[in-house]
């Protein structure tokens, strides 16, 4: 791969290529993602796999945009914030009463009109209702505890509940913003045991 191509993997090796674990703090920089919302289980509902194609679709539009322009990018690996009225229900795995905000992230120099410009061209190519809600986020997530988490999606409850019920306590610290994941495997190419999902949360002293 060209040097001059931006991969985001190898810019931010240390969010996106992280080996422990086991949870460590991490410092999480200002990013900007094309990022599109919903609910429910992501396994089984049509909202989320039109969400992802959406997104999908307007990264690669974004990235051929780029390119013609003289600057190269690798789309990223695709990223959910996610939530619940009650947390438990991610250690539950009770995925029906998820809230999910889906991204991938963007370069600096990618624009609000880039991604404007983009979603008009997806849109004119391929009719994907999520394109009407995918819109620019920008996250600053500060300090934030970081797990690299290899096994299926399903298999994160104990790694999740430690985190809530022993290593947050034991270092003094809160959860402040949203449970984040990434997603570094590719789950239509690897086996569910050799996944790799980056797990990481925002916290504060508590």
């Amino acid at each position: 791969m060209s040097p001059d191509r931006y991969d985001v993997k190898r810019e931010l090796k240390q969010l996106y290529a992280p080996k422990n674990t086991d949870w460590a703090l991490v410092d999480v920089p200002e990013q900007q993602f094309i990022a599109v919302d919903g609910r429910g289980d992501p396994n089984t509902s049509a909202e989320y796999a039109n969400a992802v194609e959406a997104l999908y679709s307007v990264a690669y539009t974004i990235k051929f945009a780029s390119k013609r322009e003289g600057r190269d990018l690798v789309v990223a690996p695709l990223e959910g914030l996610w939530w619940a009225d009650d947390p438990a229900v991610f250690t539950a795995r009770a995925k029906d009463s998820w809230h999910w905000r889906m991204l991938i992230s963007q370069p600096d120099w990618i624009t609000e009109e880039a991604i404007a410009e983009a979603k008009q061209v997806a849109s004119a190519k391929k009719e994907l209702p999520a394109i009407g809600g995918l819109r620019r986020e920008v996250l600053h997530e500060g300090t934030s505890a970081q797990v690299l988490h290899i096994g299926s999606y399903d298999d994160e409850g104990p790694i999740l509940a430690r985190l809530h019920d022993e290593w947050l306590p034991a270092n003094g610290l809160r959860m402040t913003g949203l449970h984040h994941e990434v997603y570094v495997g590719d789950p239509r190419k690897t086996a569910p045991a050799r996944l790799r999902t980056v797990l990481r949360q925002p916290v504060q002293p508590g």
